[in-house]
């Protein structure tokens, strides 16, 4: 699932033995039925399958060891492999259970999207204007039919043919057409989440990048000033309320943008702190009405190609007389699904159920009719309606329920629509090269061989697509992972070591490298001193260059490294050098959860003198931002950091700035965080807070709310956690810096368990 809209420049651009019985093999079922084309196709000859007897048993034990022994045997998980040669069903575990797919419902929307429309289907967008004098038309009229890739630079370029169809003047209203789709603007599931986030964006027939809008912030010129923010595109369809302010070069940023229909104009407010010369940062926040936003662009678009428009900008209908002056014509279908798949774009998916409502079942395009022709597509590729729920389709939040096999039937029709197949196989991720899973995988046979798409929402992971086995036959499979606890970087882990189970079939040596990397790290390589050293080096200068072109060689060694002290610094230049994106961020969030108890005390040994306090930046510019996993992350570092005076200032300095951008969220941190790192914590926040000097530090602010808290349970945590610091603080009246002890020095006073928070 995208929780960033696609910017205009991404559309265009160990052997290891297995030990289980061969009674955990799978037992053989029939072929999963096939589905008929457009043309029902001949009957294609049974193929032999080189997964057949002990091949089909050895990979059917690794499956069944992965799922056994990794975070998966805590969840509840489906799975189904189908042998697309042959078509046996090679493996099956809750097969036939419904699961909440997530994203995985995008693999039904494009497959009746192209079965339906066809893979050179095209959106078209028509102007119409009414005749006036020369040069001069008395009002242009804009008809949308749903097209979900129209961007800026398209809309510039619109306007531009349309000044060289001798238009200058539209002495009258730019009137949108927005008919096409019904005035349903968020679909069945989007009413169980709240925000503005641009995942969440509404539909409409007339609609422009993606129904998004990209924030730029930055600091300014000097403390104390206000912050630089811009809008892409500039619209007056915007009006920007502009509360930021600069910091000093050291300061932790935190940025919170917002965005809100008010009067038929989308009002965007920023608020934050940004540390001086910081780099821009880019957010994206959903509008509110895409018509009103598409023509108000439009308008400016006109008037940068020398158009001037003289009326309002507003919605209505064309009228029966006006002439159509200029069509407008999207790329290929084909390539729109490419870009859904590749990105997870919620917004294309459902631009596409609402269009294939109003081109199979009549306009207004609506859920409800997109829903029933996408129906009738799966009826007839062997999926009946009843058993599963189908309400949107992007797979958001808690409304769509599919099986594992259900999946693997449409990856089965789909692969043998020889019309479609190409479009269809070719649109989705490829396991460490593109897409959601450009950086899954690594080190493993599923990378290039593997496609799939992924799905993604709380509690759920989802992975279904096409492999390629080792024995060079062809799998369809589906994954649904559902209701795990804990944290999700195990889960992930185990579902790729399925996939690479599934590469690695025909081969048992890449079978049980598969079946070990579900079931805990290698043991770390014996490096000498002075080569760990120089990798550490190598990784932090990487990082300091925080450049993207370093980020396969970064990813490489990350996959690669077995010591937990090289693969943190591995993963924090990974983020350093993709701090943009979330696979940067989450490179850095699953090794500090996995590798930073025993890698970090090796790492600071073994850091470069340019890098005093390795992960402690990184760390807290991300906690800064107030979320609850990098907040855990750091204060776990903290019992560690107090060893070296350098470190112990650096962290210090790093919580208190934490604690001036989220007070309440360090404040909740410290709260629940296991007792040695929350007094270390303590400890160091104290040392901050007195170093910084500034009386209206903002947390001991919260932690004055936190004492009145209503609860009383919170209120005896809070009192608790408030004479810990006051103890903790007494011990900073002594100004020099020496390294603080993490036990006696300031006796902790217990803290009430979390009980009703």
């Amino acid at each position: 699932m995208s929780t960033v809209p696609l910017r205009p420049a991404a559309v265009a651009a160990l052997a290891l033995a297995l030990a289980l019985p061969a009674s955990a093999a799978a037992p053989a079922a029939p072929a999963v039925p096939a589905a008929p084309a457009d043309r029902p196709p001949a009957a294609a000859p049974a193929a032999a399958s080189a997964l057949q007897g002990e091949g089909a048993a050895q990979l059917a034990q690794a499956l069944t060891r992965i799922l056994g022994t990794s975070a998966l045997r805590r969840t509840r998980t489906g799975v189904a492999v189908v042998s697309l040669d042959s078509g046996q069903l090679l493996f099956a575990r809750n097969a036939d259970d419904l699961f909440n797919p997530a994203s995985n419902v995008k693999l039904f929307t494009a497959a009746a999207a192209l079965a339906r429309l066809g893979p050179e289907f095209r959106f078209e967008t028509e102007f119409y204007a009414e005749p006036g004098a020369a040069e001069t038309v008395r009002a242009l009229y804009v008809r949308g039919k749903g097209d979900p890739s129209m961007v800026t630079e398209r809309l510039y370029a619109i306007a531009g043919e349309l000044a060289h169809r001798g238009i200058r003047t539209v002495k009258g209203d730019l009137v949108l057409d927005d008919s096409w789709f019904d005035e349903q603007r968020e679909g069945p599931g989007y009413d169980q989440e709240h925000g503005d986030r641009a995942y969440l964006a509404p539909t409409g027939a007339l609609s422009l990048n993606f129904n998004a809008v990209a924030i730029h912030v930055a600091g300014g010129p000097k403390p104390k000033a206000r912050g630089r923010v811009e809008l892409e595109p500039a619209s007056d369809f915007f009006t920007l309320d502009n509360r930021t302010v600069t910091a000093r070069a050291r300061a932790r940023r935190r940025v919170v943008p917002s965005s809100s229909l008010q009067g038929g104009l989308e009002r965007i407010t920023v608020t934050g702190r940004l540390p001086l010369n910081g780099g821009d940062q880019v957010f994206y926040r959903k509008i509110g009405d895409p018509t009103l936003y598409f023509g108000h662009t439009l308008k400016r678009m006109l008037e940068l190609r020398g158009v001037r428009v003289t009326g309002q900008v507003r919605a209505g209908r064309v009228p029966p007389a006006a002439r159509l002056v200029y069509l407008a014509q999207s790329d290929e279908l084909a390539e729109i699904v490419r870009t859904l798949q590749k990105h997870s774009n919620n917004f294309i998916a459902e631009q596409l159920v609402k269009t294939l409502g109003a081109q199979v079942k009549g306009a207004p395009g609506s859920w409800p009719k997109g829903i029933e022709a996408i129906q009738d597509f799966l009826a007839e590729a062997g999926i009946p309606r009843g058993g599963y729920q189908m309400r949107n389709g992007s797979g958001l939040n808690d409304a769509n329920r599919f099986t594992a096999r259900q999946t693997v039937t449409l990856l089965g029709a789909m692969w043998r629509r020889f019309p479609l197949a190409a479009e269809y196989v070719g649109a989705l991720p490829v396991a460490g090269k593109d897409g959601t899973i450009r950086w899954r995988m690594w080190g493993t046979d599923a990378v290039g061989r593997l496609r799939a798409k992924t799905g993604t929402l709380d509690g759920v992971r989802s992975l279904s697509g096409y492999v390629e086995t080792a024995a060079h036959e062809h799998l369809a499979f589906a994954i649904f992972v559902n209701d795990f606890p804990g944290r999700t970087h195990a889960v992930v882990r185990g579902v790729d070591a399925l996939g690479a189970a599934l590469a690695g079939a025909g081969r048992p040596s890449e079978l049980g490298a598969a079946v070990a990397l579900a079931e805990a790290p290698a043991a770390a390589e014996e490096l000498s001193e002075p080569e760990a050293r120089a990798r550490v080096a190598r990784y932090q200068e990487l990082g300091r260059a925080g450049d993207p072109r370093n980020l396969p060689e970064l990813r490489t060694a990350f996959a690669a490294e077995r010591d937990p002290a090289l693969r943190l610094a591995a993963a924090e230049a990974i983020f350093l050098s993709d701090t943009a994106s979330g696979s940067g961020r989450r490179a850095l969030l699953d090794a500090a959860a996995v590798d930073a108890r025993a890698g970090f005390p090796r790492l600071r040994a073994l850091t470069t003198p340019e890098v005093p306090a390795p992960l402690v930046g990184s760390l807290a510019d991300l906690a800064a931002e107030g979320e609850a996993e990098p907040m855990e992350r750091l204060l776990a570092l903290a019992p560690e950091t107090s060893a070296s005076p350098a470190l112990a200032e650096a962290y210090a300095d790093a919580l208190a700035e934490v604690g001036r951008t989220a007070p309440d969220e360090l404040l909740f941190a410290l709260l629940a965080a296991e007792p040695a790192a929350a007094d270390a914590g303590l400890a160091a926040l104290a040392r901050g807070l007195a170093r910084d000097g500034d009386e209206e530090h903002p947390f001991p602010a919260a932690l004055r709310r936190a004492l009145a808290d209503p609860n009383p349970t919170r209120a005896a945590r809070a009192v608790a956690l408030s004479a810990r610091l006051d103890e903790r603080r007494k011990v900073q009246a002594a100004p020099a810096l020496s390294p603080l002890p993490a036990g006696d020095a300031a006796r902790p006073v217990p803290i009430p368990p979390a009980a009703g928070r």
